[in-house]
């Protein structure tokens, strides 16, 4: 189970207007358990844009890096942890 210890959101500006709805670009600190395979010693953070369009927020991309180096690990979050991630960003969207 992922737990999410800190975060920050900026909104991602379309200054052509061609992309519907809004987008957010969270980056989340992740605390991973040392026997998940996601595990890193330097810390693992997620990199999220997410759409949000008539009340619905979905996520568009995510990376996950090693905090430290920014180095994009090659790993799939599990589907409960994609429906965690995005719990936590739409109970995190800027007012």
């Amino acid at each position: 189970m992922l737990t999410f210890t800190s975060y920050t959101v900026e909104n991602v500006r379309d200054p052509f207007g061609i992309l519907s709805g809004k987008r957010y670009e969270f980056v989340i600190n992740l605390d991973v358990p040392e026997d998940d395979e996601l595990y890193e010693e330097n810390g693992i953070s997620a990199r999220v844009i997410v759409k949000v369009e008539e009340e619905q927020t979905s996520i568009v991309s995510y990376d996950l890096l090693e905090t430290t180096s920014g180095r994009i690990l090659d790993f799939d979050m599990e589907e409960d942890e994609e429906a965690a991630l995005v719990l936590f960003c739409t109970e995190h969207l800027p007012a």
